[in-house]
């Protein structure tokens, strides 16, 4: 299974990646531009918790109602942003897990909320490049950052260690 992980199958990864940025950018930048509003879909969603089969959880319903649908305005903020950064970090490769990370939760969300859509493959996408681990982010960004990060870190861990002892 090393070879999943390996440099070139990391071009597919990246690929696959890019892919999976687009879209999220693609959506983000629409909402953005299009005035979104969620009130409408939180209140759809929750009008889904009903029946014999419903297509909306009560427990996630109830959340929606009492959590989501009063914060709407934060909402209508957090989600376009949000989709726009996933799908820019995404691209260049920079943040690369946090981004998968985050977009995962709001595909999870959606299909919570009972929107199916693209939603399960754009999900499946980002639980795919996390298991890829490094390869994922090995064309981008990412590859470049995060020695420095790491490096950092570790200095400033052995200064505060050295600092303690003297």
């Amino acid at each position: 299974m090393a070879w999943l992980r390996g440099p070139k199958m990391a071009i597919v990864w990246t690929v696959l990646r890019i892919w999976l940025g687009v879209q999220w950018l693609e959506a983000g930048i629409t909402k953005i531009a299009g005035g979104f509003d969620a009130t409408g879909y939180l209140q759809g969603a929750i009008a889904k918790a009903g029946g014999e089969h419903p297509a909306v959880q009560g427990w996630y319903a109830e959340f929606l109602k009492h959590a989501a649908l009063p914060n709407a305005e934060l909402i209508n903020v957090l989600i376009p942003w949000g989709e726009l950064l996933v799908g820019i970090g995404l691209i260049i490769g920079l943040a690369t897990l946090p981004a998968l990370l985050a977009g995962a939760f709001m595909n999870l969300n959606f299909m919570l909320a009972g929107t199916t859509s693209t939603n399960p493959v754009l999900y499946t996408a980002a639980f795919l490049l996390i298991a890829a681990g490094a390869a994922a982010w090995f064309y981008g960004l990412d590859r470049l950052v995060l020695p420095y990060f790491k490096n950092e870190f570790k200095h400033k861990k052995w200064n505060r260690k050295h600092a303690a002892v003297h």
